[in-house]
C-alpha cells in the first residue's frame, strides 16, 4: 500500500519475512549478519531443505537449526519482522527439539568447564595433566 510516497506493510498473513530476518526476530541468533552466515553454512533447513538467507518464511514450516552438537527444531506460528522481547517469542515460534537433543547441550556444558577457585589463575602443568586425565578417565 503507498499513500503520499510512503510504503506501508499490511501485517496479516501474507506477510514475508526472511529466513534470516526471522530467525533474528525470534531471537534464535544474536545478530541478522550471524543469522544469514549460519544460512550461507548451510546450518537452517527450512522442510528439510537447506536455504539462502534470502528465503522467505511461512507459517507451519519447520525450521532445523544446527548449533552443533545440537540440532534445534522449531515450528513458525506467526510471520514477524521486528525483534521481540524474549518473553513474546512463544507467540511467533514453537520450539520442537527432541529432549535427546536438549540433552547433548546440557551435557556438553556440563562436561566443558572444570571448577577453580577464584583468583587461582591458569592451571599449572601438573594440575593441566590431572585434569585431562579426569577427562580421560570420564569418557
Amino acid at each position: 500500500m503507498i499513500v503520499s510516497g510512503f510504503k506501508f506493510q499490511l501485517y496479516n498473513k501474507s506477510i514475508m519475512v526472511r529466513i534470516d530476518k526471522y530467525l533474528w526476530s525470534v531471537r534464535i541468533y544474536k545478530t541478522r549478519t550471524i543469522s544469514a552466515e549460519e544460512c550461507e553454512k548451510h546450518r537452517v533447513l527450512i522442510n528439510g531443505a537447506e536455504v539462502k538467507p534470502s528465503r522467505h518464511v511461512k507459517v507451519g514450516d519447520k525450521l532445523t537449526v544446527k548449533k552443533l552438537p545440537v540440532v534445534y527444531t522449531y515450528e513458525v506460528i506467526q510471520l514477524i519482522d521486528k525483534r521481540q522481547p524474549a518473553s513474546l517469542v512463544k507467540n511467533y515460534v514453537i520450539d520442537t527439539t527432541p529432549q535427546g537433543e536438549l540433552d547433548k547441550a546440557e551435557m556438553n556444558r556440563m562436561t566443558a568447564f572444570v571448577q577453580r577457585d577464584r583468583g587461582a589463575g591458569r592451571p599449572t602443568k601438573k594440575e593441566r595433566r590431572e585434569i585431562e586425565k579426569m577427562n580421560r578417565d570420564d569418557s
